[in-house]
């Protein structure tokens, strides 16, 4: 999901790069007093963002879905910012419901067989594409050193659920399977995703750990993932608005996804309510002032007692969507790139 759907657009969007390059002292001004909740302080970058925000217009999820997505493109774009890449390439397989557009990203200087990352993005099923998470791939790719297959999955209410699942399901096992002709190196193969995109990557990691038939992922990258579809956290309550993400943009995703009787304790939907023996070693990250941030530290919890390797990192100052924010300050883009180190090192 984009940083901003309402945060800056136009004109607004040089003055927040402008003010986000002062010093420190001058920004926290501006921004406000400290925001501190349970011990963690907001980010002035985030709250001057948080604040632009508020001058903005209507919150996306009041809008007409197809208006919503409009504005979480724009936002995107202008967040995001031009990041550098080596090669971009876009081309379609077949997939559950059609073609399933998938976009290559290759790395400055990188040839022949190499590690990869394919990634979900997310935007609580209904928001989202290859474009609105293009600037995080391009860092992810070019930071870590590795092909990058970013997946267009069907959104809903067109294509409920579990279509975005059997799309990502479907991509994995394409991109596994083929790996050869695609320059993969075959036993280096991550999964990831933001929000949404996390909960997905996370579910294919522990399909993918029990189906004989199907390459395991290397690693997995689970930026603040939704984990669990069924029952409500602290957190979700505490944040619930005012950072970006809020109670009325979830049940707005859930009721378009979820449109039938389906049991949301289900594997598909809630990892967190199942076991995730013998899955990938994998890279948990949280923001602090997020509404998932109690699921994704539960389920960074339940991998390591289920003996799965996990590094887990809480963003402390950050909110929801920061990942694509790496055309904006410094705070975010410093998260990211901890990220691709740390995807990096699990591929290596």
């Amino acid at each position: 999901m984009s940083i901003a759907h309402q945060v800056i657009d136009g004109a607004k969007g040089s003055t927040a790069r402008a003010v986000l390059k002062l010093p420190r002292p001058v920004l926290r001004r501006l921004a406000g007093a400290p925001v501190v909740i349970n011990g963690r302080t907001l980010d002035p970058e985030i709250q001057f963002l948080l604040k632009l925000q508020r001058l903005e217009g209507p919150a996306v999820e009041t809008l007409s879905i197809s208006k919503g997505r409009r504005q979480v493109l724009t936002s995107a774009k202008l967040t995001g910012g031009n990041q550098p890449i080596g090669a971009v390439t876009d081309r379609s397989i077949d997939g559950p419901g059609g073609p399933l557009p998938l976009r290559f990203y290759t790395p400055r200087g990188l040839k022949g067989p190499a590690p990869a990352l394919v990634y979900f993005h997310g935007g609580a099923w209904i928001y989202g594409d290859l474009d609105s998470h293009d600037a995080v791939c391009r860092v992810l790719a070019e930071d870590a050193q590795v092909r990058v297959v970013s997946v267009d999955y069907r959104l809903a209410p067109e294509a409920p659920f579990p279509a975005a699942w059997d799309d990502c399901w479907a991509a994995w096992k394409w991109i596994t399977e083929n790996a050869q002709g695609l320059g993969i190196d075959a036993t280096r193969i991550a999964v990831g995703g933001d929000s949404a995109g996390g909960n997905m990557a996370a579910s294919v990691a522990q399909y993918a750990s029990t189906d004989q038939s199907v390459a395991d992922p290397a690693f997995q990258l689970l930026i603040y993932p939704r984990t669990d579809l069924s029952t409500d956290s602290e957190s979700r309550r505490l944040y619930s608005e005012g950072y970006f993400l809020t109670k009325a943009f979830i049940e707005l995703g859930d009721d378009n996804y979820l449109v039938g009787d389906e049991d949301k304790t289900d594997k598909r939907l809630s990892p967190l309510h199942h076991d995730p023996s013998g899955a990938a070693p994998a890279y948990v990250v949280t923001a602090g002032f997020d509404p998932l941030l109690d699921e994704g530290k539960a389920y960074a919890d339940k991998m390591a007692a289920a003996g799965v390797p996990v590094e887990y990192v809480c963003e402390d100052g950050l909110i929801h969507g920061f990942v694509n924010m790496v055309g904006l300050g410094s705070s975010a883009p410093r998260a990211v790139r901890r990220m691709a180190t740390a995807l990096q090192r699990g591929l290596s």
